[in-house]
């Protein structure tokens, strides 16, 4: 029994090594930094960092941050799951061929794939020549709520679609079939059926964009031309620029929070989801 035990464990030592040295070391260096403030003789345990956070000056940064992931998320997700859906009903070379067109662009550096929009937007940019010759514009489409949505949008639109193409390519047709032999309409199988059965999916996709959406800080920094704040450029100009390393592990930690929450509130949704997939059909 004990060599068994021992076969078991020692497959998994690398592992606990990896997680030890890159996640959970990490985690604790935050947590300390954020719970302590630096003095002439050293770190000494406070709750000042946090006491920082509920100066009013930072709720915009949250609440812009907490708003545009929430507007990326729902755009990623009313534009991904049609394209998914619709990738997943071709034949397989078609559905090949355009999933390698998703994937393709996540190959190239994130930092490069947002400097494109710079010539494509700017006041003399690729969009506004076109605009010019029906005589519209300049438009302002960069440095703007809208940039930074689009550039949103733009990069984190394949984790939204991957995930739901997956779950509906190996969706059972039988149930499909089936529903359409018993009189179902397309609409009712679409609601009761397919929908239904690929909230793995969406919940997926939801998470997988809302978590990158609200700490991103090269998105806004770029297409933001440095004028829009959101939580990861406050957590940047702390490290970088401020040096104040404690208050900036504790809007991490905030941050932290926020992302743990949602994807616990996802968890739950995912579950009762499943639990009421045993209603009728019609």
């Amino acid at each position: 029994m004990k060599k068994k035990s021992n076969q078991g464990v020692l497959p998994a030592t690398p592992y606990v090594v990896w997680s030890s040295l890159f996640i959970v070391i990490p985690l604790l260096i935050i947590i300390f930094f954020s719970f302590t403030i630096k003095t002439d003789t050293g770190y000494k345990f406070s709750l000042e960092n946090y006491e920082k956070l509920m100066n009013p000056n930072y709720f915009n940064v949250f609440g812009r941050s907490l708003l545009l992931a929430f507007q990326s998320t729902i755009a990623c997700l009313i534009i991904g799951y049609p394209v998914a859906y619709l990738i997943a009903n071709m034949n397989s070379k078609k559905r090949n061929f355009l999933i390698m067109l998703f994937i393709v662009p996540m190959w190239m550096n994130f930092l490069l794939r947002t400097y494109a929009w710079l010539p494509l937007l700017g006041k003399n940019g690729f969009i506004n020549t076109i605009l010019a010759n029906f005589g519209i514009g300049p438009l302002k489409l960069l440095y703007n709520d809208f940039a930074v949505l689009l550039g949103m949008v733009y990069n984190f639109l394949p984790f939204m679609i991957l995930p739901i193409y997956t779950v509906l390519v190996k969706m059972d047709t039988d149930l499909i079939n089936a529903a359409s032999d018993l009189g179902a309409t397309k609409s009712t199988i679409f609601r009761k059926i397919i929908f239904p059965l690929s909230m793995p999916g969406v919940i997926s996709g939801i998470t997988m964009v809302f978590m990158p959406a609200v700490s991103t800080f090269v998105i806004s920094r770029i297409l933001g031309g440095g004028q829009y704040m959101l939580l990861g450029n406050l957590i940047q100009t702390q490290y970088t620029t401020m040096g104040d390393w404690n208050f900036g592990s504790a809007i991490a930690i905030f941050m932290m929070i926020i992302i743990l929450i949602s994807m616990a509130f996802m968890n739950k949704f995912e579950g009762s989801d499943d639990k009421e997939g045993g209603s009728r059909l019609w």
